[in-house]
């Protein structure tokens, strides 16, 4: 008995006509030139910035002095997210990149992604939605990751920083009670 190829050429040639649509999230590349209308900064509200939609988006610099909330998240990241997806979100052979995932996915299914976590196939990503110290900081971990995705800061920790805000501190001390 023979098969035919064409249900494997159809999905094939599917794959390669929509654009990214045989990788996964993380894949996709970011052009950092490129205009992602989810990255610039529209306006800041108490040391946290925003685009025009109301994401929270990071900013930095001339100097490389990276706002609270990205230095913040590269803090957090690497004390919850870096065991399975690697540092500074560039993967490892446990888990995807996920810097790429914060400039390519929208924000609310970034958001549900970490809350109820995911199953794709054999990877599970599990749910931090219970988890305080991911939970009060995802702002934060979103920022940082966005801001790596665009290449906007380097590997590493930032070595500037804004001083954190007093409405972020009291944001921060509510959430973690």
């Amino acid at each position: 008995m023979t098969r035919s190829a064409t249900p494997f050429l159809a999905a094939a040639a599917l794959a390669l006509a929509v654009p990214g649509a045989a990788l996964a999230w993380s894949d996709q590349p970011v052009d950092p030139s490129a205009e992602h209308p989810q990255v610039p900064v529209d306006y800041e509200e108490n040391g946290r910035y925003y685009t025009e939609e109301g994401i929270p988006t990071y900013e930095i610099d001339e100097d490389g002095t990276v706002d609270w909330l990205t230095f913040s998240g590269f803090r957090r990241y690497h004390a919850e997210c870096h065991t399975c997806h690697g540092p500074d979100g560039e993967g490892s052979t446990y888990a995807p990149k996920i810097k790429n995932s914060a400039v390519n996915m929208d924000y609310y299914d970034f958001y549900a992604t970490v809350v109820n976590g995911r199953h794709n196939g054999n990877s599970v990503m599990p749910s931090f939605g219970e988890n305080p110290n991911v939970m009060c900081y995802l702002d934060d971990i979103y920022v940082y990751l966005k801001a790596r995705g665009m290449d906007a800061v380097a590997r590493g920790r930032p070595s500037k920083k804004d001083p954190k805000s007093d409405a972020i501190s009291e944001m921060e001390n509510a959430c973690m009670g």
